[in-house]
């Protein structure tokens, strides 16, 4: 009975809790010394905008591509980190990412511990670092909304809010000092990563591999059964806004309306219009059909490549990193069929690989020529840069996996991580939100005839 109450009054006894501590946070003056840039405080707030854009952007996108009775509780998935996040960043993540260092590995709890003492903060640069802040906590809500496409179908919903909370804590903010910290021991190493590609795509791609190893195959997967995406128009819309929200999450990685932010928005926009066409066409070389998937998926693999380096390579580079991330996430994605790994979305073929070629593909395109404090790569003369990058990636790789595989077995030891076989066979809308994605019939008025359609 305690175990019952404890499950049901839980969650919303520790918001509680969090919510009269925040009241006895004491307030501090806004700190302001003149060295704001009015356009670069305009340009990081729509650019962190953009950046929560993405995250609806994420939902549609694997929403559409899941079975019609599990579209819901898919996309609630990835939105529900917008809250889970938010409140844990203000309480406690922002100082672990970006608080005071503790040997270059995590940042000390208490420096902005309630986000105190972040108003009156020192600049960040151009802008006040409580904007700073809240641009990075959009990054930190996206990465584990990523993981959602490879535990779809199957995950309880109150398992995967557990996820979001110790992910954040023991993978992403340390990852966030590693690379970004001015005191982080990757940024030291001579790792560079313009917006995220360690620390979200590789993170989260390897947290998506241990998580379906965890979670195991679905009932659909192991029989071999065809599951028909739900609605592939919501595809369409949510690569739309992805794309859209993307100028935000790497042109605003420069932290001002300057002309690196231009740079970088074209990169972004290059790789993943090549990476869309690459992928498609690279179907079709191979028997298949262009089609929309295709595209939308080449796309956002074209995206999540560039985003590593998308302040450190020129432009027509970036044509050949997307195409290049396109062809070799495809091949991934066909090798992944061929096994028993059910990544239900194939997160860990387009973020995880995407996000290491990208990080690779970086230290030899990178150049002085594009932003003077980054590094000249392989390709202009630097193989040193490169093996940095190798480093750093495959010390990410690891550490992802091997912290994310832990959390998904601990959280199996809390609770059942896993439905049950009735649960999903039912469909994760109805046993896990009592909610059901509608479906309606379409008749045709010339012939009478009825189409089953989903909206």
């Amino acid at each position: 009975m305690a175990k019952v109450l404890f499950k049901q009054w839980g969650p919303f006894a520790v918001l509680m809790i969090i919510a009269v501590m925040a009241l006895f946070i004491p307030l501090l003056p806004n700190f302001d010394e003149g060295k704001y840039s009015a356009p670069d405080i305009a340009f990081v707030l729509i650019a962190a905008a953009l950046v929560f854009l993405m995250t609806p952007g994420l939902a549609f996108f694997y929403g559409g591509m899941v079975h019609r009775k599990n579209v819901l509780s898919t996309m609630i998935k990835s939105v529900v980190a917008a809250g889970v996040i938010t409140v844990l960043w203000i309480v406690v993540g922002f100082s672990l990412a970006f608080g005071d260092t503790i040997g270059g590995f995590i940042g000390n709890p208490t420096t902005y511990l309630f986000f105190q003492g972040v108003n009156s903060g020192p600049a960040w640069g151009t802008i006040p670092l409580s904007l700073f802040a809240v641009f990075q906590l959009m990054f930190a809500i996206i990465t584990p909304g990523l993981v959602v496409g490879a535990v779809a179908e199957r995950i309880r919903f109150t398992s995967y809010i557990l996820f979001i909370v110790l992910f954040a804590l023991f993978v992403y903010s340390p990852l966030a000092h590693w690379t970004w910290s001015p005191d982080g021991f990757l940024l030291k190493m001579g790792v560079l990563d313009f917006a995220g590609g360690t620390v979200v795509h590789i993170s989260a791609g390897m947290a998506a591999l241990a998580g379906a190893l965890v979670l195991k195959r679905r009932k659909s997967h192991i029989e071999h059964q065809e599951v028909p995406p739900a609605n592939i128009p919501y595809v369409l819309i949510g690569t739309g806004l992805l794309w859209f929200g993307w100028f935000g999450f790497n042109a605003g990685s420069a932290l001002g309306a300057n002309a690196l932010a231009v740079s970088a928005f074209l990169t972004t926009n290059t790789a993943a219009g090549a990476a869309g066409l690459a992928w498609m066409f690279f179907d079709v070389a191979r028997g298949k059909k262009p089609s929309v998937l295709g595209f939308c998926i080449g796309a956002v693999v074209g995206l999540v490549a560039i985003t590593p380096g998308a302040g450190f390579v020129s432009i027509p580079s970036s044509i050949f990193i997307g195409a290049i991330a396109a062809v070799i996430s495809n091949l991934v994605v066909s090798w992944k069929q061929k096994t028993s790994l059910d990544d239900t979305l194939d997160v860990f073929p387009c973020h995880g690989v995407g996000g290491i070629v990208g990080m690779l593909l970086t230290g030899v395109f990178a150049t002085k020529t594009v932003n003077s404090a980054g590094a000249d790569g392989l390709f202009y003369g630097n193989p040193e840069f490169f093996f940095t990058q190798l480093k750093g990636a495959v010390i990410v790789i690891i550490f992802s996996f091997v912290l994310s595989f832990i959390i998904f077995k601990l959280i199996n030891v809390v609770q059942p991580i896993r439905v049950t076989s009735e649960e999903e066979e039912e469909g994760l809308d109805a046993s896990q939100h009592n909610e059901k994605y509608s479906q309606g019939t379409l008749i045709v008025a010339s012939t009478g005839a009825e189409i089953e359609n989903t909206f």
